[in-house]
């Protein structure tokens, strides 16, 4: 896995929680030094005098400057005072004393060897505070995350605090600015209720070194903040309006878009059709001649899409699923019902690899029945057009699959009976507005890749019906992941046992300008190898004939953009490498390593940073990631939630995407589900 140099492997301290005190220290706090040993005492570190730390878990303090050795770093850490202020806080050479890295703030928690009384609550704490606190930081809330307090908004999390009720009134907040604010439960202008007994509290640090205290039985107020990779957000100051001006913003426009969504759905519910007939010999005849054994999951989805079928309203459905876990085979089966009962379908995608990729497997697949199948781009030749359109319009053709072509005013169907939409966030503002305008009238089914997150499913499962494909097909391996730096040789190793045993790979290289010559490298690299190049920019033909010879085995090894990102199935191709993978995304990584491992064979994926690049920061926690989460249906479990921001943004828009990152997904989610329920309720929403 990549790590800071400086750091430890073992960056976890299991069975010890941070309720024991937990702290940060930043350049610029002011400080108490008797208070700040003492605490390291009572979190198990050992004052060693004078004399600087040999060892983990020691500190010193002399003449205004403490060193102290934390697990984290494989060296200590000096913390330099002027005064009460802390002047600079860096990484040293213990055996003399040479600076090796500033830092900006040092998060201090508990050391290993903490005595018994670290992570016990006190007896005196309510169990169901005690519920609420373990669900909040079970979802991995660190000292030094940012969190979102519903009342008073962004800030960064400290630790938590035992803190004696009686002098409640000055520890409510703790401000170097000597800002008093009265913090009540859950609203300002009340005292925290006292008594004689010590009361844990979350310790919340805002802009200007304000912190708030918030009592342990109101932490339901507070949430952690998760936003998009690259995001930060500015902390908040306590005492003013900008936080509710913020909030009220964000509620306005999630009211707005769940009316929307909640009128739409009224719309369709006042359009009939007649109900679809149930399982037939040739669906039965369809669903035997699938290849794999269906998942408990597509079995239940394509439960609850015949079940809408059975309904006289169109259906309007999502279907989510991971990468290669049999979403298309779902939509067939629907598709194939709606064309037996006499209605067209339409499969809209957003490139035009994409739908050649449906086309082809769709035909595949209906090759024995009696359907009419079309192919509809803007690059079919004008003939193929002419005759596909004619045959739209007078009813000869039964299902076409095709780009945002198919939303051409020239494109007329005589019956169109069900839409089905792959990744519809890809598609432009124009394409979305004619597509909203067309679903109201028959049955729909969305595609998306992008995992969402359980309680946003359960918001839209109130204004839309959403199926979910989380279970992995029987027959497939996990992708074996390797994160490091540039390796040729790894290559030129990997390339050889793929083909020895006849498979092929992609290599992903997203600058055009540099293409050929990785192509040319890797020629040189194995020269039995025969290597092909794709990206955007070439001549529709000539990319289809590329990815034509690719699929049919003619190139072992295809050399391209994140061209080959969305949906392209190859189950030949199982190995992947990734170049310069410090420039993507974690969703981008996910879905780049879901185009291998897509049959029983044992995938492989790469992904290479520049020789002598240290990844740092949010490179470093994405690489870790992508490394640790390599399981089947990762993208339902990635710790960190850009999967589910994107999901939830691919799905809402891109505004409401905007508006996770101010308030943060959780907040956001609150929002909306409050929302929701307002509007179905016919109630007026009130301020959260």
């Amino acid at each position: 896995m990549v790590r800071d140099k400086y750091e430890l492997n073992n960056l976890e301290n299991p069975g010890v929680s941070f309720m024991t005190g937990g702290f940060v220290i930043a350049k610029k706090d002011k400080v108490e030094t008797g208070l700040i040993t003492e605490r390291l005492a009572k979190l198990g570190y050992k004052g060693v005098g004078m004399i600087i730390p040999t060892e983990v878990g020691e500190f010193s303090f002399r003449g205004g400057v403490l060193d102290l050795w934390l697990e984290r770093y494989k060296k200590p850490v000096r913390i330099d005072l002027f005064g009460n202020k802390i002047e600079s806080i860096f990484l040293f050479e213990p055996t003399n004393g040479t600076k090796i890295k500033k830092l900006d703030e040092v998060y201090i928690v508990p050391y290993r060897s903490t005595p018994s009384r670290a992570g016990k609550w006190p007896r005196e704490t309510n169990k169901d505070g005690r519920n609420k606190y373990e669900r909040l930081f079970l979802s991995e809330v660190q000292p030094g995350d940012l969190v979102v307090h519903i009342d008073h908004g962004i800030g960064r999390f400290v630790g938590v605090e035992l803190l004696n009720t009686p002098h409640a009134k000055k520890h409510v907040i703790a401000s170097d600015s000597e800002a008093i604010l009265k913090i009540a439960t859950g609203r300002t202008g009340r005292y925290i209720p006292r008594n004689d007994t010590q009361v844990a509290n979350l310790v919340i640090q805002y802009a200007k070194g304000d912190r708030l205290n918030v009592p342990i039985n109101q932490i339901e107020r507070v949430s952690h903040y998760v936003g998009s990779p690259g995001h930060r957000p500015n902390l908040n100051y306590l005492g003013t309006g900008a936080w509710e001006r913020t909030k009220q913003r964000v509620q306005k426009s999630i009211v707005s878009i769940a009316r929307e969504l909640l009128q739409l759905y009224a719309v369709r519910e006042t359009i009939k059709r007649p109900s679809y007939p149930t399982q037939s010999d040739w669906q039965q005849s369809l669903a035997e001649s699938f290849p794999f054994e269906e998942t408990p999951d597509q079995i239940q989805a394509i439960a609850e899409i015949n079940a809408d079928f059975s309904e006289d309203s169109p259906m309007d459905r999502i279907l989510v699923g991971d990468v290669g876990f049999g979403k298309t085979e779902v939509a067939l089966r629907a598709a194939f019902k709606v064309v037996e009962s006499g209605k067209q379908v339409a499969v809209l995608t957003p490139t035009t690899l994409l739908a050649e990729q449906h086309y082809h497997l769709f035909k595949d697949r209906l090759k024995d029945f009696p359907v009419r199948l079309e192919f509809l781009s803007r690059f079919t030749t004008k003939v193929g057009v002419t005759k596909t359109l004619e045959g739209l319009k007078n009813g000869e053709v039964d299902m076409v699959v095709g780009t945002h072509r198919l939303l051409s005013k020239d494109v007329v169907f005589k019956r169109l009976g069900m839409l089905v939409i792959d990744e519809e966030h890809r598609f432009g503002v124009k394409q979305k507005e004619e597509l909203k305008r067309k679903r109201l009238e028959v049955d729909v089914l969305s595609i998306s890749a992008t995992p969402i997150p359980r309680t946003l499913h359960m918001t839209l499962a109130k204004l839309r019906n959403v199926s979910v494909l989380a279970t992995p097909p029987s027959n497939r391996l996990s992708v074996e992941t390797h994160v490091g730096p540039m390796d040729w040789d790894m290559i030129k190793k990997a390339l050889l046992v793929e083909l020895n045993r006849g498979g092929q790979a992609y290599f992903v290289h997203n600058r055009i300008i540099s293409l050929t010559d990785v192509a040319y490298r890797l020629a040189e690299l194995v020269p039995e190898l025969r290597v092909g190049h794709a990206h955007g920019q070439m001549g529709e033909k000539e990319l289809e004939s590329v990815m034509g010879d690719f699929y049919e085995g003619k190139i072992d090894c295809l050399v391209c953009t994140t061209i080959i990102g969305s949906g392209i199935d190859m189950p030949n191709v199982n190995t992947i490498f990734l170049d310069d993978s410090q420039r993507f995304g974690l969703a981008d990584m996910h879905q780049l390593r879901g185009r291998v491992g897509r049959s029983d064979r044992q995938a492989f994926a790469y992904l290479f940073y520049p020789k002598g690049y240290t990844p740092v920061g949010e490179v470093y926690e994405r690489l870790n990631t992508i490394g640790d989460f390599s399981e089947l249906g990762a993208g339902f479990k990635l710790a960190s939630r850009d999967l589910e921001i994107r999901g939830a943004g691919s799905l809402l828009g891109k505004e409401q995407h905007g508006f996770m990152n101010v308030v943060g997904f959780e907040l956001y989610l609150r929002l909306l589900n409050q929302a929701v329920e307002m509007l179905k309720g016919g109630k007026t929403l009130r301020k959260i």
